[in-house]
């Protein structure tokens, strides 16, 4: 006689159960990981450009901008949303508006679904020469950055300083040479 190869209904539904226990377990982890990769990514495009502008201002010893954009080839008025994307360019003429013969260095697409929110409305950061920061305020800023569900283990804070010192912070983290955090 031949042996039956194959499996039996019960031996495929113990593989279906253990399959489905498995895929409950792991698809929450999973997007617990993708949405905090995500989240990071986005908070360090903008503090690459930031360090970006601050560094270009130095070494061309030219003003140079980042605002928000939402064309990518201007900056947007009365726009303090970061999420709808920025430009990185030099303004020579620190106007905080790209005029004819000032060249944009670098663009950065809006984010969705994320939010990237600034507290006192601004919506423009100009490094000079010596790389100070001037944002429209004499105080330091935030960009804090949500995701949709605005759960704070994914938010994150970009500060900039008057004197264009830059720091990420998480949620309830306290940033280095800090004792409190105003991340939330």
């Amino acid at each position: 006689m031949n042996p039956i190869r194959g499996f039996t209904l019960f031996e495929l539904m113990i593989v279906i159960l253990l399959v489905g226990i498995l895929a409950a377990i792991g698809v929450p982890s999973y997007e617990y990981v993708t949405t905090s990769n995500r989240i990071a990514a986005e908070a360090d495009a903008l503090l690459g450009d930031l360090q970006y502008a601050r560094s270009e201002a130095i070494k061309e010893g030219l003003p140079v901008t980042v605002c928000v954009s939402t064309d990518g080839t201007s900056c947007a008025t009365n726009d303090t949303n970061w999420s709808d994307g920025w430009i990185v360019f030099a303004d020579s003429n620190g106007n905080h508006a790209v005029d004819t013969g000032e060249p944009v260095l670098r663009t950065q697409a809006a984010f969705a679904p994320d939010t990237f929110s600034a507290d006192n409305d601004f919506a423009w950061i100009t490094y000079n020469r010596e790389g100070f920061a001037a944002t429209g305020t004499s105080n330091e800023v935030t960009v804090t950055l949500h995701a949709p569900n605005n759960a704070t283990e994914w938010t994150r804070c970009l500060s900039v300083s008057p004197v264009g010192m830059l720091s990420l912070q998480t949620a309830g983290g306290i940033a280095p040479g800090s004792t409190s955090s105003n991340c939330s």
